[in-house]
């Protein structure tokens, strides 16, 4: 069956922060609103709704969401479904909705997803993040996410032959320029905040799991995130600037005690990352810039390596030279990123699409990134429990780029 091309047509986005009074019904659909705006189409027209989130049902009480979302934005008797992958689980809703859209069954759907994770508190919190972690073998061992990042910075140093203090202050840098950028974000939770931190505000900053301290952590947030996708005919005909769908890659992976020592090299992003890769007939080489999965600064420096960008174990010296930066050779987390933004988990991957269809369409209020085409998402779902990533770009096809 020949399959249509898939647009991005509008994108929303709520400021990330802390929404006490707000349920995950009123996030989603404040990101709604602005992303059917955005598309030029009244909401009537959206036929089927795909909706991340991870915990709503252990933070918030709340379960069976698609249709109290439905219900919130007026579009009672549509389709809903909700997705849950962890921090992964808006991503993996937009690859089911963009094969949805690809095969023709509906015309217009609405995918993103809301998290208040800020609200539950860090106890409840921390907790129900732990749920993504293997329970038999990994949780039981005291594993959260923290000492799984911990671990595997311990893991990098030992493989590398880096000594542990020396890579605590090159992955610094990941913080110090996620938080630059997040301060300059309206959208982040750090917005105005921490815009100038030093390699010893964050190495000296609270000791959360050794050697990774609180700067080296992304923050617990509440958030909503929603784009509209369509086929490209449709889209053409809509916005001046859609932006097309070129590669989806997804893997599923098994707990850590199973990976062992493959965690530095996060086998399963790799395959995730070819598949998109293929599927969009271009390389790494062809990225201009990437939103990667930043929770904490060694998860940033992995992802690099595991996506084809540096060979392993030379991540932490790109970041250390620089190469990440906005002006450097490939621009990481241009809006902060999950430390610098925040994470709010459910609409993590939706606020990725979000960014990277704003640059591309250079209507990214904090920077403009020149002569850019091609932006990657790159979504992390537990301990490498799940991966999704997604190629986009301003052509329709490789050979127009």
């Amino acid at each position: 069956m020949e399959s249509r091309d898939v647009v991005v047509l509008g994108v929303g986005q709520t400021k990330f922060g802390s929404y006490p009074d707000k349920s995950l019904a009123k996030l989603f659909a404040d990101a709604f609103f602005q992303a059917a705006d955005e598309s030029n189409i009244g909401k009537e027209e959206v036929e089927a709704l795909y909706y991340g989130n991870f915990n709503g049902a252990m933070t918030d009480g709340s379960a069976n969401l698609p249709g109290f979302l439905a219900d919130e934005v007026g579009l009672e008797g549509i389709e809903g479904f909700r997705f849950e992958g962890a921090c992964a689980s808006s991503s993996v809703a937009f690859v089911e909705a963009c094969r949805d859209v690809a095969s023709g069954y509906h015309d217009f759907v609405a995918v993103g997803g809301s998290e208040r994770l800020k609200n539950a508190g860090t106890a409840l919190g921390t907790r129900a993040l732990a749920t993504a972690v293997e329970g038999i073998h990994d949780m039981t061992a005291g594993l959260t996410f923290p000492g799984v990042f911990a671990l595997v910075t311990r893991l990098y140093s030992k493989k590398y032959d880096i000594p542990l203090e020396g890579l605590r202050e090159k992955i610094a840098r990941v913080s110090i320029k996620n938080h630059k950028y997040g301060a300059k974000n309206p959208k982040a939770q750090f917005f105005g905040r921490m815009g100038d931190l030093s390699v010893e505000d964050v190495t000296g900053s609270k000791m959360i799991s050794s050697p990774l301290t609180l700067r080296d952590c992304c923050p617990m947030t509440d958030g909503g995130s929603a784009v509209i996708v369509t086929s490209g005919e449709i889209g053409e005909g809509l916005v001046d600037q859609p932006v097309y769908v070129l590669g989806k890659g997804v893997c599923v992976s098994g707990g850590l005690f199973r990976q062992k020592e493959d965690l530095v090299k996060a086998v399963p992003r790799k395959v995730s990352s070819e598949k998109a890769y293929e599927e969009s007939g271009l390389g790494p080489e062809d990225i201009d810039f990437v939103e990667i999965h930043d929770c904490f600064t060694m998860a940033e420096v992995i992802a690099m390596e595991a996506m084809g960008f540096y060979d392993y174990g030379e991540g932490a010296d790109a970041v250390e030279r620089g190469e990440t930066e906005f002006d450097g050779e490939l621009p990481v987390n241009i809006d902060g990123g999950l430390i610098g933004k925040g994470h709010p988990v459910g609409a993590t991957g939706t606020a990725q699409i979000y960014t990277v269809s704003k640059v591309l369409r250079d209507e990214y209020g904090p920077y403009s990134l020149d002569d850019v085409e091609v932006g990657m998402t790159d979504t992390l779902g537990g301990e490498f429990g799940t991966l999704c990533n997604i190629i986009l770009s301003t052509r329709r096809k490789k050979d127009e780029l």
